[in-house]
């Protein structure tokens, strides 16, 4: 029904591209930090994609001001310059980086898409700000980092990876990159990152 999907663990995210590779042959996975803000800016340096006016963030995206405490079918609002609707807002998305908070002091100079390899379940990066969120939350920089809390009234034993009893206000997009890696590089990916 054209609402976004909520609650998924990134492992979930994932398994989810692993099943569409083996659906249709392509390959489809998170974007990394670094690719997910650049979508966001759609190129630009701006705060918010479409400019840094904060008022006119309502017409972009979902947030507490103007959410109702929910989220919402895709596509209602504006999209950014290139045609990216809810980017900001409605869901916060999962990215592929493991969280580190000082990730921007250790990039290296010209380093091109930088991406923090997976460690620990937590933390890793989500981006965009959601339906909950404070406007200053809702802009392209904003870093967030996963916690196990979103978790907590999951019932099993172990807790389960796959889905987030309490992060309804987590989703994801997904890339395709444009250059298909081969299969062996995809099924290492896939071992990457669902171990």
């Amino acid at each position: 029904g054209k609402h976004p999907t909520n609650s998924m663990s990134q492992a979930a995210t994932i398994m989810y591209c692993k099943w569409l590779y083996t659906q249709t042959g392509v390959f489809y996975r998170l974007p990394t930090e670094a690719e997910w803000e650049y979508a966001c800016r759609a190129g630009g340096t701006t705060a918010f994609g479409y400019g840094d006016d904060p008022v006119a963030l309502a017409q972009h995206a979902y947030f507490k001001d103007n959410s109702g405490g929910k989220f919402h079918k895709v596509g209602q609002l504006k999209p950014n310059k290139w045609g990216l609707y809810d980017i900001l807002g409605n869901l916060s998305e999962w990215t592929l980086d493991q969280y580190d908070p000082n990730a921007y002091e250790k990039l290296a100079e010209n380093v091109k898409n930088p991406v923090a390899p997976p460690g620990p379940r937590y933390p890793r990066v989500v981006r965009g700000g959601n339906y909950l969120s404070e406007s200053k939350e809702s802009r392209c920089g904003n870093r967030v980092s996963a916690v196990s809390s979103w978790n907590q009234r999951d019932p099993q034993i172990p807790k389960s990876r796959w889905w987030l009893t309490d992060g309804m206000t987590v989703g994801f997009r997904l890339v395709r990159p444009e250059q298909q890696p081969s299969k062996d590089d995809i099924e290492k990916f896939f071992a990457q990152y669902l171990k």
